[in-house]
């Protein structure tokens, strides 16, 4: 039975569209297949969005404009291989088996990044960046906090287009409806079965602890990394809860899923850091760039430098300069006048 206001999953083959067949219809024969999936739309919204916010917060805090796509760049990029390697790694059974093409591991098209190895491999990747702009690496992660739950509320969008990662069956009126013909659709439940929107849940979740991080550095100062530990905590708590709920299939540890470890380690982390860089930085951040490396706009009430060559008649600059000088006086003297 379904509910009036359950959530319709979307048709997986309208969640896709297939650039190579367009574009043969207009007479353009393409050698590869292009398909560009919705999921990956959502994905590439959710990084094009925190790298603008991400971007405001560090210029407004004294940093070169687009320093971020220095660091961003590189954070992706890193992130994407954390997010495919742990996603591979926790998931031994679909990649390594008697007769599997072992190429399949890197067919991140196919599905199946992990934000936890998102958030490691892109830790590395920002590093890297930081150290080489100058930025510290704790401003730059601080300006990420809020941008980033931005980045996962909009890339969770790319779950609900897939039909998939909902959570156990439920009776509540905005149940997600999935088609018993789904390969993830639990055995043994009669079709019309509604599910938990997880995705709707991190959504909301995410997008609430964006506001709280926002609001609390308006009351306080969340400097020197503990914006993106109170991050940590927050998201850490929201994905315990909601992988707990999950029904895809995971490797178990003490019959917990790996995620929800991870989830925890996430809080832990987050509370440690956020005490321990208190008690090391009482203080406020003077700057986003480390000494010696700061960065500063040029001004423009800086005086034109001029030479001898600049003239024509042959003046010397100084002759120049002072019978400017003695004009502007004289203009001066009539405007008393």
């Amino acid at each position: 039975m379904q509910f009036p206001l359950s959530i319709p999953s979307p048709d997986p083959e309208q969640t896709r569209f297939d650039l190579t067949a367009w574009l043969a219809d207009l007479g353009v024969n393409l050698p590869l297949t292009f398909v560009i999936h919705a999921y990956a739309l959502a994905l590439l919204a959710g990084i094009f969005a925190a790298m603008i916010l991400t971007g405001r917060r560090l210029t407004a805090r004294g940093a070169e404009p687009g320093v971020v796509l220095d660091i961003g760049l590189l954070a992706v990029f890193f992130g994407i291989v954390g997010a495919r390697a742990y996603h591979v790694l926790t998931h031994p059974a679909d990649y390594f088996y008697e007769g599997a093409d072992p190429w399949r591991v890197f067919y991140i098209w196919e599905g199946g990044n992990a934000i936890f190895g998102s958030l490691l491999g892109g830790a590395v990747g920002a590093w890297i960046g930081c150290r080489m702009t100058g930025v510290r690496f704790w401003s730059f992660a601080d300006a990420l906090a809020p941008a980033m739950l931005l980045a996962q509320a909009i890339g969770r969008l790319g779950n609900y287009f897939n039909n998939e990662l909902f959570g156990t069956p439920t009776t509540l009126p905005w149940g997600l409806e999935i088609q018993s013909t789904n390969p993830a659709f639990p055995a043994g439940l009669p079709e019309g079965t509604l599910f938990h929107p997880t995705f709707l849940y991190e959504i909301v979740w995410n997008l609430a602890g964006m506001a709280l991080i926002l609001l609390l550095e308006r009351k306080i100062r969340l400097r020197w990394g503990r914006a993106f530990a109170l991050y940590l905590i927050w998201y850490g708590i929201g994905r315990s809860v909601f992988e707990s709920i999950r029904i895809d299939p995971s490797e178990i540890f003490f019959g917990i899923r790996t995620n929800v470890w991870a989830a925890l380690a996430a809080i832990v982390i987050g509370v440690v850091l956020f005490i321990v860089q208190t008690r090391r930085h009482p203080g406020k951040e003077i700057s986003v760039y480390v000494p010696g490396r700061e960065w500063a706009p040029a001004r423009a009430d800086v005086e034109s430098v001029y030479t001898d060559s600049d003239f024509e008649n042959g003046s010397s600059a100084l002759e120049h300069h002072e019978a400017a000088s003695s004009a502007a006086a004289t203009s001066g003297t009539r405007a008393k006048s």
